[in-house]
């Protein structure tokens, strides 16, 4: 705690997911929150994230996906409540699984207390392309759309913003790109996939790609190998293809991802209508990193494809460790 003041000061470097987080359950607790942020949280803009407890090829579930995704919704009815609007939709989310054999290794990893429903391809709420044996129905799951969460969030926190690149950091302190130097009592660092890059730090980049699409080809989200979705202004159609990587490059559109997400959402169901507006890229860090670390700093990165569905959640948990670490006695 600052000498001779009663309220905790706590600089947050980032304001994607993490950062954003952080800094409203922080304020919500009680402290006083600067966010630095250098505007390069591409994983965080994406248009409409899913939040989604079944993940990947296998049906794997995170053990915090359900009090995540619960944590999630709950947080957007709050910021909805005060006025913040955040375009988003709990209306569920659909697996198509292609056969008894992917079914199988998806009934392994359902945990009993997850809600959901196995559907034929003839009765799910969307049409399907052909080829389908089964479809997995997750009705509380969603999307949100990214930059409005956050943007919300760092709002709601009432924190200011400068706006720079973290150079380097301590405990106490943040030195920005520039040499100005920033001053608190805690300091947590939430840079994701850029920030570890511009602070040398080894680390494993995954690259996602997205298409915005004039209309919304499905209401509710479809998901396996890529996924469709709406937006607040139409639809997007995303996926990871590109293999992971050991270094951090600027985000772009390769032409073999084009093709191979094209023909991943084409294997989904008819996209013919569907103009497509523009595109995204954005890398997830991977490796989950939450807590104090090393040399009094705290940290909350490495989320990768789940930002949205586990990270308000180890936010609150963070926050709740930090003040109590930064009570007296």
């Amino acid at each position: 705690m600052g000498r001779g003041r009663n309220t905790l000061n706590v600089i947050v470097i980032g304001a994607g997911i993490a950062g954003a987080s952080v800094a409203y359950f922080l304020a919500r607790a009680g402290a006083q929150v600067t966010v630095v942020d250098a505007g390069a949280h591409r994983a965080s803009d994406v248009p409409s994230a899913l939040i989604n407890p079944v993940r990947g090829q296998s049906g794997g579930v995170d053990a915090r996906a359900l009090d995540g995704m619960r944590f999630t919704w709950t947080l957007l009815r709050d910021l909805e409540a005060a006025g913040h609007a955040v375009p988003h939709a709990q209306l569920g989310v659909l697996r198509p699984i292609p056969d008894d054999r992917a079914r199988a290794r998806f009934e392994r990893n359902l945990p009993a207390a997850l809600n959901h429903a196995w559907l034929s391809s003839a009765d799910a709420p969307e049409p399907l392309a052909p080829g389908w044996g089964h479809v997995l129905h997750l009705p509380d799951g969603g999307w949100v759309d990214g930059p409005a969460f956050t943007r919300a969030l760092v709002q709601a926190s009432g924190a200011p913003v400068v706006t720079g690149r973290a150079q380097d950091w301590t405990a106490r302190t943040v030195t920005l790109a520039g040499g100005d130097t920033l001053s608190g009592d805690a300091v947590v660092f939430c840079g994701g996939s850029v920030g570890v890059t511009w602070r040398g730090e080894a680390a494993t980049h995954r690259r996602g790609t997205l298409l915005t699409l004039d209309r919304a080809v499905t209401r509710v989200p479809l998901s396996f190998g890529a996924y469709l979705a709406p937006d607040a202004r139409g639809g997007v159609l995303g996926a990871t293809f590109e293999t992971p990587s050991p270094t951090w490059t600027p985000d772009g559109l390769p032409l073999a991802s084009l093709g191979w997400l094209l023909g991943k959402g084409a294997a989904l169901t008819d996209l013919r209508g569907a103009g497509v507006t523009g595109h995204w890229t954005g890398t997830r860090l991977s490796g989950l990193n939450a807590g104090p670390q090393e040399g009094g700093t705290w940290r909350l990165t490495g989320l990768s494809s789940k930002g949205f569905l586990l990270g308000p959640l180890l936010a609150a948990e963070l926050t709740s460790d930090l003040m109590s670490a930064a009570r007296p006695g």
